[in-house]
């Protein structure tokens, strides 16, 4: 049944007259499906690097020091290079891709970067499963990378477009549910290929990215493309206007057609979206789009993701035990931690579920540190006891993740950009975020072996960090029409010093 819904705009005396749709709870649930792909990537790298065939095939010389060689610290045994370019190349090519996909974005509708996405990443599924050498393998891992750099470019942005204001924050965190379905179904296809006699179940768990990639790409030929991306292309109101009227569910949506329209005139005054992006008055969002998905990788998250099994290994759990642990008991917990967040979010609002989240991930943090760095040394192991303490306080650390950051880190870039440089801010969250995603990728097993269990400290004193700057500088975003947000930023204690003066200087202009 269609829910009705008023969303007040800053006039005050103009409403958005809306319901939720059957249309766009389905369009919605097709583009999210793109953090299937992202998650399903996450998942499966961590489970084949701990399948002993596989380091065997294309990492001798990490399965020589996990088999045989007993002087090598528990910390460094999985410290090789080649195996982390394995695991992050796809974050560099995904990088990259996305600052393409801003401009595919902008001038072909956000259908279109969704369905190059989902195209790469069944190239490089194809290419992964398929792999003879260690080079062919990394360039599927590319093709993913390229992959999910579109659809992680594009899918926040069309659920955050597409939902109605007062639910945009559950709608968009469907792609970080979906996310964290791609990792549990990855995982629990791990623990079942490892299995698999005769050392090949690994090229089963990469080839089967197929199946997330195939749904991506038939859904995006099914998809609608948004209001706001029809008439930021089109030269024509009524397209758009007929758009949001099913999207809407009601025949009366001047007003939010009217924002629409003056954010199009801006839009098509700009020509350099990259460019124009770097002025003051966009000097908020720029510094979101930075530091939001800078602090969501220094959380230490894909140190999980990546590693969860590494980490059982190093605490000697056996390589079936690592991969169920890390696939149903943190797959599990981060599934429905995120559907908490969904529920919550436009209820209780962004920051504080950032705070609470920060403040868990902080403390089991604190505490799987202190466990490690006195139970287990360089060498031999610690008690079956504390093995599932640290596991219990891992999947505290999840769910304050997967509460806080991880979804939030998504929807909040989303929402807080005008259209005139919404895909460029776009483009530079996710740039941003695979670039940290690839430097922890790169460095950690070096700093897990320098570092030993002080890295958990390091992780720690950054959600210290984030949190605090959650705290004084992050404007509250819930129930705000995606094309009224500048108002958060003027009405911000520090914010408002800044587009303030830019708004004063407009004024003044516009008076002479």
């Amino acid at each position: 049944m269609a829910v009705g819904l008023a969303f007040t705009s800053e006039g005050g005396g103009q409403y958005y007259n809306g319901k939720i749709t059957p249309f766009v709870v389905l369009s919605c649930i097709v583009a999210a499906t793109g953090g299937l792909t992202f998650g399903y990537d996450l998942g499966i790298s961590g489970g084949v690097t701990s399948m002993e065939p596989f380091l065997k095939k294309f990492f001798p010389e990490v399965y020589k020091n996990m088999r045989e060689d007993t002087k090598v610290s528990n910390y460094c045994k999985f410290n090789s290079q080649l195996l982390t370019t394995f695991t992050s190349s796809p974050f560099i090519a995904g990088l990259i891709a996305s600052l393409f996909a801003s401009k595919v974005t902008r001038a072909l509708g956000r259908k279109a970067s969704i369905l190059v996405g989902g195209v790469a990443f069944l190239a490089g599924s194809a290419l992964g499963g398929a792999a003879f050498n260690v080079y062919m393998l990394i360039l599927g891992r590319v093709l993913l990378g390229v992959g999910i750099g579109f659809s992680n470019q594009s899918v926040p942005l069309y659920l955050s477009e597409m939902a109605p204001p007062n639910h945009r924050g559950a709608f968009n965190i469907g792609f970080q549910v979906c996310t964290a379905i791609g990792v549990l179904g990855a995982n629990l296809l791990n623990y079942g290929t490892q299995k698999i006699k005769g050392g090949w179940g690994w090229r089963i768990s990469l080839s089967m990215a197929a199946a997330p990639a195939s749904i991506l790409t038939l859904g995006a030929l099914i998809l609608p493309d948004t209001p706001n991306s029809i008439i930021q292309r089109s030269n024509g109101p009524e397209k758009a206007k007929k758009m949001l009227q099913r999207v809407r569910g009601t025949a009366d949506v001047q007003a939010e057609l009217d924002d629409l329209l003056r954010a199009s005139i801006v839009s098509r005054t700009v020509k350099h979206p990259f460019q124009t992006i770097i002025q003051r008055k966009y000097r908020p969002q720029l510094v979101m789009a930075i530091l939001i998905p800078f602090f969501q990788q220094v959380t230490g998250i894909n140190v999980i993701s990546f590693y969860a099994p590494v980490l059982f290994r190093t605490i000697k759990l056996s390589e079936s035990t690592s991969l169920l642990m890390s696939a149903v008991v943190t797959g599990g917990v981060s599934t429905i931690a995120t559907i908490t967040s969904m529920i919550l979010t436009d209820k209780l609002g962004r920051k504080v579920l950032f705070l609470v989240g920060g403040i868990l991930m902080f403390v089991s943090q604190v505490m799987i540190g202190s466990i490690m760095a006195a139970e287990l040394g360089d060498h031999g192991g610690i008690s079956e006891g504390y093995a599932y303490l640290v596991l219990a306080l891992v999947c505290v650390y999840i769910a304050g993740f997967a509460s806080s950051w991880g979804p939030l880190g998504w929807l909040v870039p989303s929402e807080i950009f005008p259209l005139e440089i919404r895909s460029a801010g776009q483009s530079i969250t996710v740039a941003v975020g695979f670039l940290f995603i690839f430097l922890v990728a790169q460095s950690f097993l070096a700093m897990l072996c320098h570092l030993k269990a002080g890295i958990f400290f390091f992780f720690g004193g950054w959600e210290v960090v984030m949190t605090v700057f959650v705290h004084f500088f992050l404007p509250e975003t819930k129930n705000v029409p995606i094309e009224r947000m500048d108002k958060v930023w003027k009405e911000h204690w520090f914010w408002q010093r800044i587009v303030g003066d830019v708004v004063e200087e407009i004024k003044i202009e516009q008076a002479l």
